[in-house]
């Protein structure tokens, strides 16, 4: 690994992704580098944020209803297997990469206890794109205040072409009024990237690679072809 690579392990860092040797690596460079420490602290942040907005309750009694129903059902012999040759061998990172976004999910989850399950939701998800996304090793973070109030964080990978957007405590908008999001190509053409009633976190599949600014406009219900200026906020994506 060279040293120019070592900056490309905040992502895996922060989801515990790192195999031994190349994380003693990582934290003897990240003592001595500003960028690497900011880049995992500001990563930190966003996963906790991102895992605790699609953490929900078991419902009342799902716990008692299993307890009770495993009374009333026949346990089946274990199933015996030959045993594997065991081999041993090194994951690679892509393998190491996904098993750290599925330990993301089960973290933002809750776990799989009994008294903590929960259907397969949109949520879980989302949140399995979102770790999707922290562990891409060009993974950068940057933060924007809205105009009136709340801010805005944007995790973007141009090698997954995908985003992730996390909007906190935005002002309350008049009746026909939506919040639209965009992004800004060099040439200071808007794509529009979607509309939002207030709060939310959001993966954005694609409209990533190549731009320079995320904006955040007020526009009539349904949305404009074009953002309505001045903008709530404008940050730069380098």
């Amino acid at each position: 690994m060279t040293e120019s690579d070592v900056h490309t392990l905040t992502g895996p860092y922060v989801l515990d992704a790192l195999p031994d040797d190349e994380r003693a690596r990582f934290e003897a460079h990240l003592a001595g580098c500003t960028f690497c420490r900011t880049e995992v602290a500001e990563l930190r942040a966003a996963a906790v944020k991102l895992a605790t907005q699609v953490a929900t309750p078991p419902p009342p009694g799902l716990k008692a209803d299993v307890m009770a129903a495993i009374e009333h059902v026949r346990q089946l012999p274990p199933v015996v297997h030959e045993p594997a040759p065991l081999v041993r061998r090194r994951l690679g990172r892509r393998s190491v990469l996904a098993l750290a976004a599925a330990g993301a999910l089960v973290a933002a989850s809750g776990g799989i206890a009994i008294d903590q399950y929960r259907g397969r939701t949109s949520a879980e998800q989302a949140s399995r794109q979102v770790a999707v996304v922290l562990a891409e090793p060009d993974a950068r973070t940057v933060h924007g205040t809205v105009r009136g109030g709340g801010q805005a964080t944007v995790v973007t990978s141009d090698r997954a072409d995908k985003s992730v957007v996390v909007l906190h405590d935005l002002p309350t908008l008049p009746s026909g009024r939506t919040w639209q999001l965009w992004m800004i190509d060099p040439q200071q053409t808007a794509h529009s990237i979607g509309l939002a009633a207030g709060d939310l976190t959001r993966v954005i599949n694609g409209s990533t690679t190549g731009m320079t600014t995320f904006g955040l406009t007020v526009e009539p219900d349904g949305g404009s072809r074009t953002p309505t200026m001045p903008a709530a906020a404008l940050i730069p994506l380098e």
